[in-house]
């Protein structure tokens, strides 16, 4: 049977994963108006390899899509095959952010949410939530800051272990990282219908789910609550957690990665407050003060300078 270069390849059955980059290759390759062969050339591997490639035989390594995907100038993720690439729209719209400033992807976020009837709530002001990573002060300030502006506070970790009727630990052991992403927007969603007014200390990692971070922001009036590693692990372990202790040094190493990757969006906050070389009092008071002057709320009760 005689066969077009650009004709599919009949196949057995294979992974679905590989077949379906395999497909999405292809596709590209056919929109771009490219031969097999000329895709080959271009990417530097030979036209049989890329014939498996699209024909989803093999285990694709990520050195030869990246090498494909420059061939076919596109990212890597619309070869591997992006939700956000299945529409033409989907792609002129990533063709028309690509390349733009910090501030100008935020103003089109905030658009898009007030379009779509998600912008920031008026009320904001009224709801406070601190985010950091763990061993920022979040649950200690919180306390204090609520007691001082006299609003309820909120542990956001525990109206999670309320929702799911079960602790942190048998959460993720149960239904994976994934559920428990659910429950904290579940229970994130739930605590802002049911308080206009509160103090909030939020789980560490909620900024890994960007669309729990961005309802938080659009939401709730937010503080990073900053602090350099050493002072996070220290008080980590001053908690009682003495894990870290084990592999000290590759478990600092792994903090650093984490605050790097976590602090462009940590910084997305309204307010930053480094917690780092102030005592607990000091830190209370300045932070009081500081959060009353951006969101216009009194204390109701003042709280001692150290």
């Amino acid at each position: 049977m005689d066969v077009s270069p650009d004709s599919p390849i009949p196949r057995p059955d294979r992974d679905p994963l590989l077949l379906s980059i395999g497909e999405r290759i292809r596709l590209l390759r056919l929109r771009r108006g490219l031969t097999r062969k000329a895709l080959a050339v271009a990417a530097g591997i030979s036209e049989r390899h890329l014939a498996n490639l699209e024909l989803g035989t093999g285990n694709a390594s990520i050195l030869v899509l990246a090498q494909v995907a420059r061939a076919l100038e596109c990212a890597l993720a619309e070869v591997i095959g992006d939700s956000t690439t299945a529409s033409p729209e989907g792609l002129l719209i990533r063709s028309l952010l690509a390349g733009r400033s910090e501030p100008e992807l935020q103003q089109v976020r905030q658009m898009l949410s007030t379009m779509f009837g998600q912008g920031r709530d008026p009320a904001r002001a009224g709801r406070i939530a601190l985010v950091g990573l763990r061993g920022a002060g979040k649950s200690t300030l919180g306390q204090i800051l609520s007691e001082g502006l006299g609003l309820p506070f909120i542990e956001l970790s525990r109206e999670i272990e309320r929702i799911a009727g079960c602790g942190l630990v048998e959460i993720h052991s149960l239904v994976g990282s994934g559920g428990y992403r659910r429950y904290e927007r579940e229970a994130l969603e739930a605590a802002i219908e049911a308080h206009p007014r509160f103090v909030m200390a939020t789980p560490g990692g909620l900024v890994s789910e960007p669309g729990t971070f961005g309802r938080l922001i659009d939401r709730c009036f937010t503080v990073w609550l900053r602090a350099t590693p050493e002072d996070h692990m220290g008080r980590v372990m001053a908690q009682g957690d003495f894990r870290p202790m084990a592999a000290s040094r590759e478990a600092m190493e792994d903090l650093r990665r984490i605050l790097a990757g976590r602090e462009a969006f940590y910084a997305k906050a309204d307010l930053t407050f480094d917690t780092s070389g102030r005592t607990l009092e000091r830190a209370g008071a300045e932070l009081l003060s500081a959060v009353g002057v951006a969101t216009g709320i009194r204390p109701a009760k003042a709280v001692p300078p150290a």
